[in-house]
């Protein structure tokens, strides 16, 4: 059962957001989160209003089955439209507790993602750059945009770090059950014996953080820059444009040596600390109510192993909710990666709606 004053509270706040918006007084600061919620609202405020609604509608159609005056094709009717509005009504409820769920903050922001080698030497830098590839397919197939901030390659040629941010609409509330420990069991290239291998790397999804979101002060900060590193000959960097910055109060370092100017490097590696601190901070408050992050699939510990991909099987299987696919490269091609997405959302909802009716 919802609560019939949680749901008259939609219903006055959507009428608020109308008037104020239709109004020359918004905040133009304001005015696109407002018309965000306003939106939001609006995708639900009928089924908001026949809920309300339904008791009184429940009471005239049950009146007019006692009604004696009322002949058996009216009663029969009568009795027809009570069926269907309960029918109507249980819908409507979950429908509303599925929007009343708890909302994490920062799904309609964009992410910045960081995937990192780990076990497994070269072979696990191998498998970094194929999370890369498969996040790049993802990210093209649903018209997002991806841009590299930062690369450090392998001797192998994969990557021993790669990160970079996606762009969009709702990108961290899709993104964000990919974070954790991803391993591969694979045969590498220079086995000669045929043995399968296990190597790991993790990935790391971050909220982007504005500067509404968190106020880092500029004498929290110490920056160093330095000469960047070269394989030599012309590329070498002859000036200091690699930048370090720290986040003196959590200890946060951010490298950054990818552009050739040290304002770009400084802007890159500020983005990049502006996301850690403030997920940080988001982490520590989920900790804090137990209840919350209980329900939560999408904000495991990054050291946490949630995924495995097995070359020889052909199957990549999700730990969290225990679903397979045996469809190995066409999760990797990003062609059913949503299949998973969706499932994962699916066991994180029963799970919220399982702490809401609780």
């Amino acid at each position: 059962m919802v609560p019939i004053e949680k749901v008259k509270e939609i219903i006055s706040q959507y009428q608020s957001l109308e008037k104020e918006l239709s109004s020359s007084s918004v905040d133009p600061k304001l005015f696109a989160k407002k018309s965000k919620e306003y939106s939001r609202l609006g995708n639900i405020i009928l089924v908001a209003k026949h809920y309300v609604n339904f008791e009184n509608e429940k009471k005239d159609l049950e009146n007019m089955l006692k009604d004696k005056t009322n002949d058996k094709e009216m009663i029969d009717l009568a009795q027809k439209d009570l069926d269907e509005l309960i029918k109507k009504k249980e819908k409507n409820e979950n429908e509303l507790k599925l929007f009343l769920l708890p909302k994490d903050e920062d799904d309609d922001k964009n992410a910045i993602v960081e995937i990192r080698a780990g076990t497994g030497g070269l072979e696990a830098s191998l498998f970094c750059a194929d999370l890369f590839k498969m996040y790049d397919k993802v990210c093209s197939k649903k018209k997002w945009q991806l841009e590299i901030i930062n690369i450090s390659k392998s001797e192998a040629g994969g990557f021993k770090e790669v990160i970079f941010s996606v762009n969009g609409n709702d990108i961290y509330s899709y993104l964000k059950y990919e974070s954790g420990v991803h391993r591969v069991q694979r045969i590498p290239e220079t086995e000669t014996q045929g043995r399968v291998h296990t190597s790991a790397a993790t990935v790391a999804v971050l909220p982007e953080a504005e500067d509404l979101d968190i106020q880092i002060k500029e004498s929290d900060l110490r920056i160093d820059v330095f000469r960047a590193g070269g394989p030599g000959g012309q590329s070498v960097n002859t000036t200091d444009s690699a930048v370090r910055i720290t986040h003196i109060p959590s200890g946060v370092v951010v490298s950054q040596q990818d552009e050739k100017s040290q304002h770009k490097n400084k802007a890159k590696a500020l983005k990049i600390l502006r996301s850690r601190v403030y997920e940080a901070e988001k982490r520590k408050k989920d900790q804090e109510r137990s209840s919350n992050r209980r329900s939560q699939i999408g904000s495991g510990d990054r050291s946490e192993r949630i995924r495995t991909y097995n070359f020889p099987q052909g199957r990549v299987t999700d730990h969290r909710i225990n679903l397979t696919l045996h469809k190995l490269e066409e999760f990797l091609s990003g062609e059913i990666h949503e299949e998973m997405n969706q499932e994962l959302r699916l066991k994180e909802q029963s799970l919220k709606l399982e702490n809401l009716n609780s």
